[in-house]
């Protein structure tokens, strides 16, 4: 007998009894961020309300309910602040504004109360480590010379060399060239050089400067003030530099990007910062949350951001990259949850976001190629393991982060033109690869139509043919699309007591290939081989992206699936 759960839970109306419940036991519900599925909109590529092709907040708003019969806890918001959009919108000109380009704060406003009578929670980024170019302070640093107090807010410093024609360190940006830009003085003389880490137009802050730690402390109690939820710290690792600045002595510094603390990453003043940060938060009701952006070398340094008095949870960078492997997912799952249990704190997953391709397109890869991919790989091999990765990843304790359009198994577009491409680090050469615009592909909502219901003028990025039977209008309701998979997990999710928060499994033998894990009367058993494998039935079949034959008191696991059992 085969079994599958693929059906989607009943919508309801915004003002039905059940809705009602559920947004009284989303307010009452204590440590909500423990368990949380959180889904990342990037803005520009979710919605468009006004036909210019660029998604905005008005389109976010106008899909939430669509969000919340997903079945997620709360939306995390790429940044829609005022910003030139030299990297989309993380290099930021003002804080406290809405990019006219997605709206005005009456709109971030209607948002923010629309999503909370529906029962979820509003996550903004906050960008600390660098500003715009076109920010007040930088172009004020730049207007009043050498010397002058508004510099100090950044790095500027001399060159090195006969006439200062030489960077003051060797630091390189991670989206390549140097880290540093020279700048033209007001009397038109070539003088001091700044610090970016990222683009040029993204100067880094000092945050050694009193000014800039009392600016961003306002910044947060403006947007809590708003009703916003929690924030998510954009390069949370970078801000503190080392002492003086000293050379790196290398010029290969991206391959050293996660397996060394750098001069200007991970740096231990970084947590003098989140304990002043914590202090503001707490004093603000309905258990808002910090989530960081921690690149680090080790899963036991990225515990240091989540001890009590700091943040309350870190993306889990190191399970993002690891193969679809039976041994390699065990590792990172056990050294994590080692990792996270002295500290208190959730572990998180996650398996795609803005920045990397889609992992319906990595998996579909061979192994060790990163990533970011510009390979489409094999397309049916990546969605089947996509699907069971999501399953996993939805079984472990935790809290688990989804990236818009994942539910839908949208793959990476990896075939845009180079004319059309808009990463800045595309531009650098050295850095990045370059292709994230992939990912960011605007994602669709119909069968037909302008941009595939995204909006009513096409959309910023090219979205490939065939993009109409991957939409939301195509998936839903239809049995064993990958939308509705996704909802019956989140549903089964919360339905099942032994699933969410927790700081352990027990795992369970398994043959080479496999992962099988019990929590409570719970039990995941994963299959990463290309082989269908035997295994003992371990009670009821709660959902699966495969086909389970069960034969007695065995089932056999179909080649890359996951299954979901109850005992109970």
């Amino acid at each position: 007998m085969s079994q599958q759960h693929s059906t989607a839970p009943a919508p309801t109306s915004p003002d039905s009894p059940t809705e009602s419940a559920a947004v009284a036991t989303a307010t009452r519900r204590r440590d909500w961020w423990r368990e949380a599925v959180i889904y990342q909109v990037y803005p520009r590529s979710f919605a468009d309300s006004n036909g210019d092709g660029m998604g905005d907040l008005e389109g976010i708003r106008s899909r939430l309910p669509y969000l919340r019969d997903l079945g997620v806890d709360a939306v995390w918001l790429s940044p829609f602040y005022a910003s030139p959009q030299a990297d989309a919108g993380y290099d930021v000109a003002d804080y406290r504004a809405v990019d006219p380009m997605f709206g005005n704060l009456l709109d971030a406003d209607a948002l923010i109360r629309d999503a909370h009578e529906l029962g979820l929670r509003i996550i903004v980024d906050i960008v600390p480590n660098h500003s715009s170019d076109q920010h007040e302070w930088f172009k004020r640093a730049l207007a009043e010379g050498p010397g002058s107090p508004a510099r100090d807010r950044y790095h500027f410093r001399p060159g090195k060399g006969a006439n200062g024609e030489l960077p003051p360190n060797d630091w390189e940006s991670i989206f390549g060239g140097p880290a540093w830009t020279r700048v033209t003085e007001p009397d038109g003389t070539l003088g001091e050089w700044y610090l970016h880490l990222f683009a040029p137009e993204q100067p880094d802050f000092n945050w050694e400067h009193p000014a800039v730690g009392d600016e961003f402390r306002s910044i947060l109690r403006f947007w809590l003030d708003m009703g916003v939820d929690g924030f998510r710290i954009d390069v949370a690792h970078g801000m503190v530099k080392a002492e003086g600045l000293p050379d790196l002595g290398s010029h290969e510094q991206l391959k050293l990007l996660g397996n060394d603390v750098m001069p200007f990453f991970d740096q231990d003043g970084v947590h003098d910062i989140y304990r002043q940060w914590r202090l503001i938060l707490d004093e603000y009701s309905g258990e808002r949350i910090f989530v960081a952006e921690a690149w680090t070398p080790t899963v036991e340094r990225t515990a240091n951001y989540v001890r009590p008095d700091e943040l309350h949870q870190a993306f889990n960078f190191q399970y993002l990259g690891t193969h679809w492997d039976a041994e390699e997912l065990r590792e990172v799952i056990d050294r994590t949850l080692d990792a996270m249990r002295p500290v208190g704190a959730p572990a998180t997953w996650v398996l795609s976001n803005h920045d990397v391709t889609r992992h319906a397109t990595r998996f579909g890869n061979p192994p060790g190629l990163g990533t970011q991919l510009r390979l489409p790989g094999d397309r049916e091999l990546g969605l089947r393991r996509a699907r069971a990765a999501t399953l996993l990843m939805l079984a472990l304790p935790g809290s688990a982060y989804v990236y818009q359009g994942e539910e839908l198994g949208l793959p990476d577009v990896v075939d845009l033109p180079d004319e059309v491409r808009q990463d800045p680090a595309y531009f650098r050469g050295a850095g990045q690869d370059g292709f994230r615009d992939g990912c960011r592909v605007p994602i669709p909502w119909t069968r037909a139509g302008s941009s595939y219901g995204f909006g009513s003028g096409g959309s910023w990025l090219p979205q490939p043919e065939g993009w109409g039977e991957l939409s939301v209008e195509a998936q839903t309701g239809t049995a064993g699309s990958t939308l509705e998979l996704y909802r019956a997990a989140l549903a089964v999710r919360r339905e099942q007591a032994d699933l969410g928060a927790g700081d352990t499994v027990e795992w369970l033998p398994a043959p080479e290939g496999v992962l099988a894990f019990r929590r409570g009367e719970f039990v995941c058993v994963a299959n990463t081989t290309g082989e269908p494998v035997t295994m003992p039935s371990y009670g009821r079949v709660l959902i699966t992206n495969g086909e389970v034959a069960e034969t007695g008191d065995e089932a056999k696991v179909p080649a890359d699936t996951t299954v979901w059992f109850t005992t109970g």
